[in-house]
């Protein structure tokens, strides 16, 4: 078996990536190497996790940069514990209501500084160390550090992405973002070619920065160093220089006063599996409550892709995520009734609302604090596209740890790229609303409810799996069936990421404009046109997406005699997996 699965090599892999000591999947394959490069120098899954993320944010800029966030979930194994980091950004002090309708704005704008929250990512990726780490933070920075200082080979995702990459974003550069200009565009203000190497030199720079002030220093004590340079000191400084330029409203009082949250899963139970999400400040429980719903039927009776398993999967999907819409928020400002949503009297009586023969093609939130299935209709929130500029890193070790990051946002789409630091500010503000009362109204020094939403899942009481994908609102519905795929029907790893997968877009989507498509559903190409049509009889407006477009799932597993497995989307065309045996060590 060679080191290094490649998935431009085939569209249909499907077989074992199997390996003893570590596995890693990631969006890159330079971060993936890099992962693995940490793991066979004696790092741990957090340690090769955090390496990984740093050469995402280099080599996938269009996806994630260092000004974005990145929510974790963690197996510690030392202490036999599931972990949940927060690494989600915070609005400034000065982000209120007023402040933005005083500007004219019904919605936040999705580019610019106004969007632009405290970065989350370098806060949540340094604290994991200080706290499970075992490596110090200049040999993690190093293989980041080398990729942003010598260069790195510019790939198709950077360039074509639709919306994120530098075709569609050059000009916006040439014309209005020196900053952005001046790495990701070659003299005369042309797109580089595939191939070509790109140089962040700033960006080296702050990397290098990390490095020189942890150097010679106690571990934890060097990672504190690096995180006061970058909330404190200089970096900070820079950041808010840079804003205030532009009329946003950060400030240093706001970096200060930022912190990563460690925290609870929330959990749900389904047939021999646990499975552990982030709190309702992400989308993760919808992925939980889809289960809830689903576990009253029979699945596997219904056959894989059948039209009677998607269309049941599609109306709990609905359910799931109307009460995202009226729910889900930031649960330090907003009360979450999370318990309720998840028990299962709430369930069967929600689960009662789905016609077998009949899609429904209203959004119908339901009100688990008073136990009914439906929320009166004037009670329902009406708020008015997603992106998939996102990573994942996944990551299992030999002391029996696993890693789920999901990185996103610091797009170079998003924001112009700060000169002196060589990374663009987050945008994630975009997703509150601004609308009074609304759970995901903009506040001041509040967390906006974000897609971004890794998963870790216990097999029989043992540690399993870890995985996520890009994708925006998509990403639970896609890990949901790549789930599904597993426990109910069976598929090894890769079968169930490559297996073909469906979209539903009935709800409002989390970023601007938040639009919503009732009773809408994108269908890979490889479900049968006889299944499409008996789903259109039922109700549901089928829309083709093309063949191999829904997914980019990446993933580890424990498997029950600890080889370790990995799997990454051919969706894509650079996902990359690594096995490792005792023989590679």
């Amino acid at each position: 078996m060679p080191d290094l699965i490649n998935s431009e090599q085939s569209s249909t892999f499907g077989g074992l990536i199997l390996g003893g000591r570590g596995a890693i999947a990631s969006e890159h394959y330079l971060s993936a190497q890099a992962g693995m490069d940490i793991l066979k120098a004696g790092g741990n899954a957090f340690d090769a996790a955090v390496a990984a993320t740093f050469v995402e944010g280099v080599v996938n800029p269009h996806m994630f940069t260092l000004g974005g966030e990145c929510p974790m979930v963690l197996y510690v194994a030392a202490a036999n514990r599931v972990v949940v980091v927060n690494g989600n950004t915070m609005s400034p002090a000065r982000a209120t209501l007023a402040a933005y309708q005083e500007r004219g704005l019904k919605l936040i704008p999705p580019t610019g500084v106004l969007a632009a929250g405290v970065p989350a990512a370098i806060s949540a990726l340094l604290e994991i160390l200080k706290r499970f780490g075992s490596l110090p933070l200049a040999a993690i920075v190093e293989p980041a550090y080398l990729l942003a200082k010598d260069g790195f080979p510019v790939h198709e995702g950077l360039i074509h992405l639709a919306g994120f990459g530098l075709k569609d974003t050059h000009k916006l550069f040439s014309r209005q973002w020196p900053g952005s200009a001046a790495i990701y565009l070659q003299s005369g203000d042309s797109v580089p070619d595939v191939g070509q190497i790109l140089v962040n030199e700033p960006l080296a720079g702050m990397l290098g920065a990390f490095k020189d002030v942890s150097r010679n220093q106690e571990r934890v004590a060097g990672l504190g160093a690096a995180l006061d340079l970058f909330y404190r000191g200089d970096l900070a400084e820079a950041m808010v220089a840079f804003v205030k330029e532009r009329d946003g409203l950060l400030e240093l009082a706001d970096f200060a006063a930022f912190a990563t949250r460690f925290e609870e899963p929330v959990r749900a139970d389904f047939k021999d599996t646990t499975v552990f999400k982030c709190g309702p400040w992400s989308q993760g429980p919808v992925f939980l409550q889809i289960l809830r719903l689903l576990d009253g039927f029979d699945l596997a009776a219904l056959g894989h892709n059948s039209a009677d398993y998607i269309h049941l999967w599609v109306e709990a999907a609905k359910l799931a995520y109307a009460d995202r819409e009226h729910y889900y928020a930031d649960p330090e400002q907003v009360p979450v009734p999370m318990d309720a949503l998840l028990s299962e009297e709430y369930n069967t009586l929600r689960r009662d609302l789905i016609d077998k023969n009949r899609a429904d093609l209203k959004l119908r939130p339901g009100d688990p604090r008073r136990g009914q299935a439906l929320l009166p209709e004037p009670e329902v929130w009406q708020p008015q596209s997603w992106g998939q500029g996102t990573v994942h890193v996944a990551v299992a070790d030999q002391y029996g740890n696993l890693a789920a990051f999901t990185p996103s946002g610091g797009w170079i789409s998003g924001n112009e790229v700060m000169p002196a630091l060589g990374f663009p500010l987050t945008t994630r503000l975009q997703t509150f609303y601004l609308l009074e009362g609304h759970p995901n109204v903009v506040a001041p020094r509040k967390r906006p409810r974000t897609t971004l939403s890794p998963s870790l899942v216990f097999k029989q009481g043992r540690p399993w799996m870890a995985f996520g994908t890009m994708g925006g609102d998509q990403q639970d519905q896609w890990t949901s069936q790549f789930f599904l795929n597993r426990v109910v029907f069976g598929m090894s790893l890769q079968e169930a990421i490559e297996a073909p997968k469906l979209t539903c877009d009935h709800f409002p989507g989390t970023f601007h404009p938040h639009a919503a498509f009732p009773g809408q559903v994108r269908l890979e190409g490889r479900i049968p046109q006889e299944t499409a049509a008996e789903l259109a009889r039922r109700g549901h407006r089928i829309v083709w997406a093309p063949d191999w477009s829904a997914g980019y799932i990446c993933a580890v597993a424990r498997n029950p005699n600890q080889v370790l497995e990995a799997g990454a989307d051919p969706r894509g065309q650079k996902a990359y997996a690594f096995p490792a045996t005792a023989l590679a060590w």
